[in-house]
């Protein structure tokens, strides 16, 4: 079974794609797969530096993310640019990926931008994960360091909760603690093990 997994940045997809992993799903990690397709010596680098200037390459030759992340996220159109070298990248790793699953596996693909771009229909199940804005906010500046302003520009940038709630499937709240996350996360594997999660 192919799952698709999103949710706004700081939402806790990672946590909810972790414990999945821990029942014996195979995670298909799309920000991975977006640091892989851009790594030194690809051609992906080398479209994004072309595209953008050597001043999105760190000292070492390497993507700098967060310089390129200023330029993108404050420039749809720019934004674009990059997700057309990228995004085609990562489609093609992906099927990869899906393609050397054991038979009876079930695969959740972890795409950030699943609702952006238009990904939804690919899946069998779209499960989605939400949490407060005050809460995301606040674990981006605990765990990546973000100002506020970066965080709701990243936030802004991203399709909205009313998106997500459109094309999913499953919502997983994420406004409690983790446990209760855990808690709500067993419950779906648990549906998607025994067969009564299913597409709307």
């Amino acid at each position: 079974m192919l799952v698709g997994l999103t949710g706004g940045i700081g939402a806790g997809k990672s946590a909810v794609a972790s414990r999945l992993a821990s029942h014996g799903a195979m995670i298909i990690d799309g920000d991975k797969l977006a640091r892989e397709v851009v790594a030194p010596g690809t051609d992906g680098l080398a479209e994004v530096v072309a595209a953008f200037g050597d001043g999105v390459l760190a000292p070492d030759g390497s993507l700098d993310r967060p310089a390129l992340g200023k330029i993108v996220f404050s420039d749809p159109e720019a934004r674009r640019r990059l997700e057309g070298i990228t995004h085609p990248l990562i489609r093609a790793r992906t099927v990869e990926l899906i393609m050397a699953a054991a038979p009876g596996t079930i695969v959740v693909n972890d795409v950030p931008l699943l609702v952006e771009g238009g990904m939804a229909a690919t899946f069998e199940l779209v499960v989605i994960v939400f949490a407060p804005l005050e809460a995301r906010i606040e674990r981006l500046a605990r765990t990546r360091g973000m100002s506020r302003e970066e965080a709701e520009s990243r936030i802004a940038a991203q399709a909205t909760d009313e998106q997500r709630r459109a094309v999913a499937d499953v919502a997983i709240e994420n406004d409690g603690t983790l446990e209760d996350l855990h808690a709500r996360v067993d419950e779906v594997w648990e549906g998607i093990t025994s067969g009564t999660l299913r597409r709307r």
